[in-house]
């Protein structure tokens, strides 16, 4: 397996709750640069989205690489729990033949799901919890050294990670400043109405 010592050493410790020292996309052009063709071409199976079926020879590169194997496995149990537990909670009465056709493995996902979905609070709270659990599934999947590729795979899906949670402050921000101008402007119309009625 390759090493990338130059790659890794140069780039700054990540946080999720910080804003990204640099795009996924700078980053992925500069991995890309940096890694064998292999493992280049490798780079396109990572993504925050749901896991697709993948033709046969996508399917023997991805079961190649034991990170992003187990990364597309995370996901797509973490979403299909979801799924379950918001299809049993519109369907209760229909709980018992349909709460085992779902997987419920790998045990951290699934437990994810389960805390997420029973979360008390805002749905940007949710959505934090979950990307904080894939943040640690992340780091359980990449194992102890530091410099080979399933840590240059990791840096991009947490560079993701942070790009997603950045989105959330601009929307909640967003949103915050339409209220307050909705605000605004209903005690203008106030004060212009007080002043007719004098």
């Amino acid at each position: 397996m390759a090493l990338y010592y130059y790659l890794m050493a140069q780039l700054p410790s990540l946080f999720y709750d910080q804003k990204p020292p640099m795009s996924s996309q700078a980053f992925r052009e500069l991995a890309v640069s940096n890694l064998n063709k292999i493992d280049a071409d490798l780079m396109q199976y990572l993504s925050l989205e749901m896991p697709s079926d993948t033709g046969k020879k996508d399917s023997k590169k991805i079961k190649s690489c034991e990170f992003i194997n187990s990364w597309r496995q995370w996901e797509r149990t973490l979403r299909l729990n979801l799924a379950r537990y918001r299809f049993l909670k519109l369907h209760s009465d229909e709980t018992a033949e349909t709460s085992s056709e779902l997987p419920v493995m790998p045990a951290d996902a699934y437990a994810t799901a389960a805390i997420a979905f029973t979360q008390e609070g805002s749905p940007l709270d949710g959505e934090i919890l979950l990307d904080k659990a894939r943040w640690a599934a992340i780091d359980l999947m990449t194992g102890s050294e530091y410099f080979d590729r399933n840590n240059v795979f990791a840096y991009y899906l947490k560079l993701l990670l942070m790009e997603r949670r950045q989105l959330f402050i601009l929307e909640n921000g967003f949103s915050e400043y339409k209220t307050l101008y909705a605000e605004i402007m209903e005690s203008a119309q106030s004060y212009v109405h007080a002043g007719d009625d004098k």
